[in-house]
């Protein structure tokens, strides 16, 4: 089984991300995130994932998404490479479903996305 773990789970990326991902035989669901519904069962926010996920939101700042074997981000651009280079220590991979990683060019990421980046040391090794 592979530990997985969602940041930003209510949003529209996230939460198709969790409905495929409940339903994989290969996946146990460790950690969803979600700062605004924190405490919070999956199964009364979105009632059609009522059997197939048994979590709780958990805030970001709480979830051990390092117990993790892999975390998504499902969240804005900015988040992600804001916890990437932690969970890679800690040997979690880390896929990003926004674009902090999607430019390997710094500068051109930067002009584009209106923001420095956090981790530009982690873009020539990103996939």
């Amino acid at each position: 089984m592979v530990a997985v773990g969602i940041v930003g789970g209510t949003g529209y990326t996230g939460v198709e991300l969790l409905r495929l991902l409940a339903r994989h035989p290969h996946v146990e669901l460790h950690a969803i995130t979600s700062r605004g519904e924190a405490g919070t069962l999956v199964a009364d926010l979105f009632p059609s994932l009522r059997h197939a996920v048994d979590l709780e939101f958990v805030d970001p700042a709480k979830a051990a998404l390092d117990r993790c074997d892999v975390v998504f981000f499902a969240t804005p651009n900015g988040i992600c490479m804001q916890q990437a280079r932690l969970l890679l220590e800690a040997g979690v991979r880390v896929i990003d479903l926004a674009a902090d990683f999607r430019i390997r060019d710094v500068a051109t990421w930067e002009a584009w996305y209106k923001m420095k980046h956090a981790c530009p040391e982690l873009l020539a090794d990103a996939v």
